[in-house]
């Protein structure tokens, strides 16, 4: 199944070079040969008992400017609905099939999508991918199937969201340059369907990018736990990197601070 996407504002600059920025958890702001595409994005400071504990968004909110929205699923730490409500103008929503209702109903211009399904914006084609994750709306809300996206461009991009390994992820070598992964969650502990840092690093192995970027770590966690625990969850990313360097040391590691600059992913082929 193939869906057709409105060309957005992705002219604006055809000529910045790909780059990724990594605001924190799962919100990564992925700029694409002039398409600007936001990943799962949670803006504010807190989600129920869970803070922020890196730095304020609010400039970087105002200067988003995106594209289209990518929800995996409709977890509250991922789709979070008065972030979306913050985004500038009326970017285009792309979700698992089962949470369109809920969207449009809201405002949005959604799209929805499963696994195999591909949208195009502007030059860029974004493709589902499976995840192995509970991708429902708890605890009351629509049921949906978790998915992951490839974004296609002069560089391609993997968001894998929430997932565990899966067999199909071997499908993906060969055509992916930058791999954002999940390597760990919220708590001191992760729940199933989740990647932890020597499962991510095994999904690296299989995938084979050029670069592989940590996320969901570092970002929320219960506000009482900083004063128990100095630094919490700062240690799953640095972990990461190391199961890479022994089990695929031909990818890049870059782990990137929730919240700094944008990063330069260069274009298929380039060593940058």
């Amino acid at each position: 199944m193939s869906v057709s996407g409105t060309p957005l504002s992705y002219a604006a600059s055809m000529n910045r070079g790909p780059s990724i920025r990594f605001l924190g958890h799962s919100t990564v702001l992925i700029d694409v040969d002039g398409v600007r595409i936001l990943t799962d994005p949670v803006l504010v400071d807190r989600i129920g008992p869970l803070h922020r504990h890196t730095g304020d968004l609010r400039e970087a909110i105002a200067d988003l400017g995106i594209d289209a929205v990518l929800v995996s699923h409709g977890h509250h730490d991922h789709l979070h609905l008065p972030s979306l409500g913050r985004l500038a103008g009326r970017p285009k929503i792309v979700a698992p099939t089962g949470l369109g209702t809920m969207l449009s109903r809201r405002g949005h211009d959604v799209v929805e999508i499963g696994p195999g399904d591909t949208l195009r914006i502007g030059p860029v084609l974004i493709e589902a991918i499976t995840a192995v994750h509970h991708g429902g709306r708890r605890p009351l809300g629509p049921s949906a199937t978790a998915v992951g996206f490839c974004v296609r461009g002069s560089t391609s991009v993997y968001f894998a969201g929430d997932t565990d390994l899966f067999p199909e992820m071997d499908d993906l070598a060969g055509t992916v340059d930058v791999a954002l992964l999940p390597v760990w969650g919220w708590g001191p502990r992760l729940g199933g369907g989740h990647l932890d840092p020597a499962r991510a690093a095994e999904a690296v192995a299989r995938i084979r990018p050029r670069i592989a970027i940590p996320i969901h770590w570092g970002t929320f966690y219960p506000f009482g736990l900083a004063r128990l625990w100095r630094r919490p969850l700062a240690e799953p990313p640095l972990r990461f990197a190391e199961e890479v360097a022994r089990r695929a040391p031909g990818t890049e590691v870059r782990i990137l601070a929730p919240g700094s600059p944008a990063i330069d992913i260069g274009r298929r082929g380039s060593t940058a």
